[in-house]
């Protein structure tokens, strides 16, 4: 098996508009002293520091913490450009970046700025268009590349990475399109829920958050990627709530359950809210507990947390092993 990750990013309780170095370096050398491996940032317009310029500081800061951005949303960039800046940030970091990408799904950031908000469909389409682009421009000498969203006529991206032929790259999704992807050209892959629209707003699909959806989404993944599946890394990150430490899980995973079927009209049972890979409730011991069982089940070894004081024991003792 896989030694256990912990991913460590800029915490929710923090005002990220008015974070500053000093802010940053705190949080950062506290992920360092409890043994988290990489530092993430997600990649949104609103409400959040640029992505890029605050992991290639973190780098700066730090001597062996990887960086990943997680996930830069490919829409928003020209993918040649998007190069560039990661081999900059891979060279400067020794070696120490993750490429973390994905096809967006926040729609009300394209609208705020005038970008399109394609269908799933087109924007993985494009995705896999811009991974070619990025690889080409990580690879040897000029390139051409014609699709059906970007041309490329003999460009030589500079530099080229530290990582040969290229750093790791980390793709997320929920749906069997974006994993069958992942699976043919990820190093890494974010097991995600399902986003669709709700009420007319982009929700998380509460089925894909179980055990069972993970289950399957880990079959699409396995017959896509054949020979090269035990070379691939597994993540996954509480996108169905905060972290919680308590010793009642099941009265907290009842009231989550309730808020749940509140938003998608979904009922899941106390049993599936503990068991689901995106939420974690319970003792620290609880949590110890499903992290080892995670792996051992579905072979996921890479976690984001998002409350290092609270897990900072169980972090120290899992890290690396």
């Amino acid at each position: 098996m896989r030694p256990f990750r912990f991913l460590a990013t800029i915490e929710e309780s923090d005002d990220n508009r008015r974070l500053d170095l000093a802010g940053l370096t705190a949080q950062v050398r506290k992920a360092e002293a409890v043994g988290c491996d990489t530092f993430v940032l997600p990649d949104h317009l609103l409400d959040q520091p640029a992505t890029l310029p605050l992991l290639a500081t973190v780098a700066a800061i730090t001597e062996t913490m990887r960086v990943s951005p997680f996930v830069l949303n490919i829409c928003l960039r020209h993918p040649a450009v998007l190069a560039q800046e990661l081999a900059t940030i891979d060279v400067l970091s020794g070696g120490r970046l993750d490429i973390g990408l994905g096809a967006g799904w926040n729609k009300p950031e394209h609208d705020a700025v005038g970008i399109p908000f394609e269908s799933t469909g087109e924007r993985i389409k494009r995705l896999t268009e811009a991974i070619a682009v990025i690889k080409g421009c990580f690879a040897e000498g000029a390139f051409d590349y014609k699709g059906e969203y970007y041309t490329i006529s003999g460009h030589d991206g500079l530099p080229k990475p530290a990582q040969r032929p290229h750093p790791p790259i980390f793709l997320g999704g929920g749906g069997k399109r974006t994993l069958t992807l992942a699976a043919r050209e990820a190093q890494i892959i974010g097991l995600a829920p399902r986003i669709k629209p709700i009420d007319g707003a982009q929700r998380t699909d509460a089925w894909s958050l179980t055990a069972e959806a993970t289950e399957e989404k880990i079959g699409w993944i396995r017959e896509a990627a054949g020979d090269r599946f035990d070379e691939i890394e597994l993540n996954t990150y509480p996108n169905g709530g905060p972290i919680t430490i308590t010793g009642e899980p099941r009265a907290e995973a009842a009231r989550r359950a309730e808020r749940l079927r509140k938003r998608t009209g979904v009922e899941l049972t106390v049993e599936q809210i503990l068991d689901s890979p995106h939420m974690f409730i319970g003792t620290l011991d609880d949590l110890r507990h499903k992290f080892i069982e995670l792996r051992e089940r579905f072979g996921i070894s890479s976690f984001l947390v998002d409350d290092l004081d609270a897990l900072a024991p169980v972090i120290e003792e899992l890290a690396g092993r």
